[in-house]
């Protein structure tokens, strides 16, 4: 079976780093795990993407981060979605809606698939 990786389109990972928060607080890794995971293998995020806009995002006001304990004993910081980062989680929704209708339409247009 040949399965393909995909890459983010530019803009997607900010929205995604913020829908996972969302569910709850989780370090840096277990946000890479989680989108990994709930795309089916589909989007994985490299720590050299991952990190610098987790700090974007916190420079922003859209996450808090606090230091804790990771789940394998080790020190980690947790993200929190803001007030702010959840106002912004519902534009970025709203704005992936419609590029991705108007993606659709533009797929779904006859020829030029042989």
């Amino acid at each position: 079976m040949n399965e393909k990786k995909s890459d983010l389109l530019q803009g997607t990972l900010d929205m995604l780093i913020l829908k996972t928060v969302a569910l709850g607080p989780i370090h840096g890794y277990g946000i890479s795990l989680r989108i990994q995971q709930i795309s089916q293998e589909v989007l994985q995020v490299q720590q050299g993407s991952l990190y610098p806009a987790l700090h974007r995002l916190e420079h922003r006001g859209w996450l808090t981060a606090e230091w804790g304990e990771s789940e394998n004993g080790r020190m980690a910081k947790f993200y929190q979605l803001t007030a702010a980062g959840r106002q912004q989680l519902v534009a970025e929704a709203e704005n992936w809606q419609r590029l991705s209708q108007a993606v659709t339409l533009i797929m779904a247009l006859e020829g030029g698939t042989k």
